[in-house]
């Protein structure tokens, strides 16, 4: 297997990492970027950037991108509390006052900060949509907003793992007066700091073969440290995935079913939870410079002032998750590091997608780590690849200053 790119000197354990997630645990394609006070000291990619490549007839290059699935909900998290700190939007106002059909069967107190830490009590549909009603920016909000809560909003927690998008989305249009997060992404995020990141893919990009295909690692799954017992899923948390009546099992069918996500036309359409697509270059800066400046297109940026970056990663909620069945931890739109999803430090912010990429940033080592796979596997929160390379960043850390 050959690895390509560059590390700088004393992050040679993210390299061998890596290479290793290749070798031991089933990677298909995949590539990691790790930003350290603004720079890049890693940037390596290696294999397929098609999953069902097997034969390696189509490399992964410079470049390549992947679907990210819900890591897609911490770029979109940076939207609403942008949106906040240019005073645009009150994060303790009720939801239906930019909003008004939203107040409907009970959501009069569902407030903003509810949506971005997963308490509005909204992460089921009582009638899925279909694929095509889910692509469509009108008729996911307005299944939302006619959704009763199934638990009282702002007392509990649970993950909106697909609502979250049509509830950010729709709050952003409503703020800026049809704009959406994904529009909203490319204006004033990716553009200035020159990412290669996109919620709804640009026609010439998908022309110009940007995204690879993704898709599940099927096969046995890993063994070793990796997937040690700590890491399997208890018996309640394999039950309510397994239960159709459950809310774990409601919450990820509210797309059903769910759409192909190597179609272009899927990958053109903005859920801001689901199917932002990005290199690991895209991702890593874009949490840099959430957390520093870096160099952008023309000049110096960086999105998140000290008060917005301590407001994202301030706890807004802990304990069981009603979605999840195990023990998270949320700010404003971000997971927080814990035993479901460990990123670096305490205090570090962001987000995994399901069944592999990962993203987050740590304002006190200055480390910014983006990570993109094209292979899925069943994990949601914490992937034994990912969670390689985050322990390769630590073991660099401890070495000692690059």
């Amino acid at each position: 297997m050959n690895v390509h790119g560059t590390v700088a000197e004393g992050f040679e354990p993210v390299r061998d990492a890596f290479a290793r997630n290749f070798t031991a645990l089933g990677e298909r394609g995949a590539a990691v970027a790790v930003y350290r006070d603004g720079r890049k000291v890693v940037d390596l990619w290696g294999g397929s950037r098609d999953v069902d490549d097997t034969a390696g007839s189509r490399p992964w290059r410079r470049g390549t991108a992947q679907v990210v699935r819900s890591a897609t909900k911490g770029v979109a998290a940076a939207v609403p509390l942008l949106l906040h700190r240019r005073g645009e939007l009150d994060l303790d106002a009720p939801v239906g006052e930019y909003w008004p059909e939203f107040k409907a069967h009970g959501k009069e107190r569902v407030l903003v900060r509810h949506v971005l830490n997963h308490r509005a009590g909204l992460p089921v549909l009582d009638r899925p949509l279909s694929p095509e009603d889910a692509l469509d920016p009108l008729r996911g909000p307005a299944a939302v907003a006619a959704q009763a809560p199934v638990w009282e909003p702002g007392t509990d927690h649970g993950y909106h793992a697909l609502t979250y998008g049509w509830l950010l989305d729709e709050l952003v249009r409503r703020v800026t007066g049809g704009r959406g997060a994904g529009q909203w992404i490319a204006d004033e995020i990716a553009r200035p700091l020159g990412l290669d990141l996109w919620v709804g893919l640009p026609a010439a990009q998908e022309a110009a073969g940007r995204a690879g295909r993704v898709g599940r690692l099927d096969g046995p799954e890993p063994s070793g440290p990796e997937n040690s017992p700590r890491l399997r899923p208890k018996r309640s948390v394999t039950e309510a995935y397994d239960n159709p009546e459950s809310l774990t099992r409601r919450a990820f069918a509210a797309i059903t079913p769910f759409p192909d996500q190597n179609d272009p036309v899927y990958r053109a359409a903005a859920l801001p939870a689901a199917n932002g697509i990005a290199t690991a270059d895209g991702l890593a800066r874009f949490y840099a410079a959430l957390i520093g400046e870096v160099d952008g297109v023309t000049r110096g940026v960086r999105l998140f002032d000290p008060a917005t970056m301590e407001l994202a990663r301030a706890e807004e909620s802990a304990g069981p998750d009603r979605i999840l069945v195990v023990g998270t931890r949320f700010g404003l739109g971000y997971m927080l590091h814990g035993s479901a999803s460990p990123f670096l430090a305490p205090g570090s912010f962001g987000h995994p997608g399901r069944g592999g990429s990962l993203g987050f940033a740590d304002p006190e080592t200055g480390i910014a780590l983006g990570y993109v796979t094209n292979g899925f596997r069943k994990t949601v929160t914490a992937d034994p690849r990912a969670q390689a390379l985050v322990r390769a960043v630590r073991a660099s850390l401890a070495q000692g200053p690059s």
